[in-house]
């Protein structure tokens, strides 16, 4: 999935955030519309700032896949920021979490390289999965955003992954009402990059 939403028509000088996330900013499951991403896009306009957001988030994608289409995105799209939101189908696949660090730290540091900031959107996995291996993954965010000194929203499905009226029936994915909640949780962070 690849759109571009609100900024200045035709603008290529405006900056651009892009988002690389799996099926959390794809809008999985409910339109396009309400996803987050697409309410980022909103709010920045009707703040004033000339931000395109371009979301480049693929429903089911590991960090692996977002390692692989990162280059082309950050030729292509030249961005001020980019949101990484990946690593949950990882830890749902049971992906060692040595895997899902290096390929975090490999993404920040092709960001950086190119003169983008980063926001790292964390993730925690379900009880389920283990104290210990929940644990073990949820530090990889922690400590990628503290030894590379990048931006963390720690868990960024806080206040809706625990809430079944904010989820879809699979109790994985959140629905529309669960949108404005996650991105006034990606904002306070994401606001003092822009």
């Amino acid at each position: 999935m690849l759109f571009v939403c609100c900024g200045p028509a035709g603008s290529v000088s405006a900056p651009t955030i892009v988002v690389l996330g799996d099926s959390l900013s794809s809008a999985y499951g409910i339109p396009a519309t309400s996803g987050w991403v697409a309410l980022l896009g909103e709010r920045l306009s009707r703040k004033g700032y000339a931000h395109r957001v371009v979301n480049a988030s693929v429903t089911g994608d590991t960090t692996r896949g977002g390692q692989a289409r990162l280059p082309a995105l950050l030729v292509r799209e030249k961005p001020a920021i980019v949101i990484l939101e990946l690593g949950g189908n990882d830890g749902l696949r049971g992906i060692g979490t040595q895997v899902t660090a290096a390929n975090l730290g490999d993404m920040i540091r092709m960001s950086r390289e190119v003169g983008a900031r980063v926001l790292l959107l964390g993730i925690k996995l379900p009880a389920n999965y283990g104290p210990a291996f929940g644990e073990a993954f949820h530090r990889i965010y922690l400590d990628a955003a503290a030894s590379r000194q990048v931006a963390l929203v720690p868990f960024f499905l806080e206040g809706v992954a625990l809430d079944p009226a904010l989820m879809q029936d699979d109790g994985i994915h959140p629905n529309a009402r669960a949108q404005p909640v996650l991105l006034e949780t990606v904002w306070p962070v994401l606001e003092p990059l822009l």
